[in-house]
C-alpha cells in the first residue's frame, strides 16, 4: 500500500515513474471523449472517497473525472458533512472509512488531520492540499515543463510572490527532480524554516528571475483572508507581480505557470497569463493526468 502524502516522503524513482505514467496515459488518451474509459483500469470495481474540508473546483472535477475514466467510482464528501476530528476522532473516521471505500483523497487544512488518517487507514491516503505543501499540484507542473522543455534535471525555476503551501511542494521536488529553485518575494512572507536548505533567496525579482527556464507565482491572498490581510499582502506583493517586464528577464523561451485560480493583474497580468510564456491551461489539465498516475502507483498499478 502506497500513501502519497509528499513528494519528500516519495522516491525519487518513483516519482519518475509516475510523471512517465502520467505523460503515457495522457498520449494514449489523445483525441477521445473526456468520457472514455481508459484501455488500463486499475480502479475497477474500486470506491474511491474524496473529501474536501476545503472546497475546489479543478481539485474536485479532476480527481473525480480520473477515477471514473480508470474505472472507479466516487464519493464525495465535505467537510461538513464529516466533522473531521469534531466528535468522532480521525483515526476512528479512518478506520470507518476503511471498510467502506478502496482509496482516500483529502484536501484539508492541517496537515496533522491527513497524517493521521493516513497512520490508521487500511487504505492508501493521497494529499490533495493542506496549509503546508501541495504535491498533486507540483507532479502536474513538473509533467508540464518536461512536455515543453524537456527534463527538468538542472533547469532553474524562480517562484515570485508568497513562500506558501505550493512553494513548500516546489522546494521538495527541486530536491527530488534535481532542479534549482529561487525565491524572490518579501522577508515576512519567506517560506517556513523546515524548507532551509533547499532553495536560493534573491530578494529582486529582476536578478531573481535572469537566467530563468521557468517563472511561477500563486495567488496573493486565500479565500479565508479576512479583508485586513488581503490589503497588507497586495502593499507588500506588488513588487513582485508577474508581467511583461520581469518576464523579459527571464531566458527568452522560459515558460510561466500558475495554479489558478488567478486574481488576473495583481499577481500575474493578464497580458503574461494570455501571452507566449504561458502554460497555465495545459498545467491545469495535467492535474487529471498526474493524479490519476498517482491513483494508480497508490493501488500498485
Amino acid at each position: 500500500m502506497n500513501h502519497f502524502l509528499d513528494i519528500h516522503k516519495t522516491d525519487a524513482a518513483d516519482l519518475r515513474q509516475i510523471i512517465d505514467g502520467a505523460r503515457a496515459t495522457k498520449e494514449a488518451r489523445k483525441g477521445q471523449p473526456k468520457g472514455t474509459p481508459d484501455a488500463d483500469q486499475p480502479l475497477k470495481n474500486h470506491m474511491v472517497a474524496l473529501i474536501f474540508e476545503k472546497p475546489s473546483t479543478r481539485t474536485r472535477v479532476s480527481f473525480d473525472l480520473g477515477v471514473r475514466q480508470m474505472g472507479g467510482q466516487t464519493m464525495v464528501l465535505s467537510g461538513s458533512e464529516m466533522q473531521l476530528g469534531h466528535g468522532e476522532t480521525i483515526a476512528d473516521t479512518a478506520r470507518v472509512l476503511s471498510r467502506y471505500v478502496d482509496l482516500i483523497m483529502m484536501r484539508t487544512f492541517e496537515e496533522q488531520t491527513l497524517l493521521e488518517m493516513a497512520e490508521f487507514a487500511d487504505v492508501p491516503v493521497i494529499n490533495s492540499l493542506t496549509n503546508r505543501s501541495h504535491p498533486c499540484q507540483i507532479m502536474a507542473d513538473v509533467m508540464t515543463f518536461e512536455e515543453h522543455r524537456g527534463p527538468i534535471a538542472g533547469k532553474k525555476v524562480v517562484w515570485s510572490g508568497d513562500g506558501n503551501n505550493v512553494f513548500a511542494s516546489f522546494a521538495h521536488a527541486a530536491q527530488r527532480f534535481d532542479f534549482d529553485l529561487t525565491f524572490t518575494g518579501p522577508e515576512p512572507l519567506d517560506p517556513e524554516e523546515a524548507l532551509d536548505g533547499m532553495y536560493q533567496v534573491e530578494r529582486d525579482p529582476f536578478k531573481a528571475v535572469d537566467g530563468a527556464d521557468l517563472v511561477v507565482t500563486d495567488t496573493w491572498v486565500s479565500m479565508h483572508d479576512p479583508q485586513s490581510a488581503r490589503e497588507r499582502r497586495h502593499n507588500q506583493l506588488r513588487g513582485y507581480q508577474v508581467n511583461a517586464d520581469l518576464m523579459a528577464h527571464a531566458k527568452p523561451d522560459a515558460l510561466f505557470m500558475h495554479c489558478l485560480p488567478a486574481h488576473r493583474n495583481d499577481e500575474a497580468t493578464s497580458e503574461v497569463m494570455d501571452g507566449p510564456h504561458s502554460v497555465i491551461f495545459d498545467e491545469a489539465e495535467n492535474r487529471l493526468h498526474a493524479q490519476k498516475a498517482i491513483m494508480r502507483w497508490c493501488v500498485g498499478g
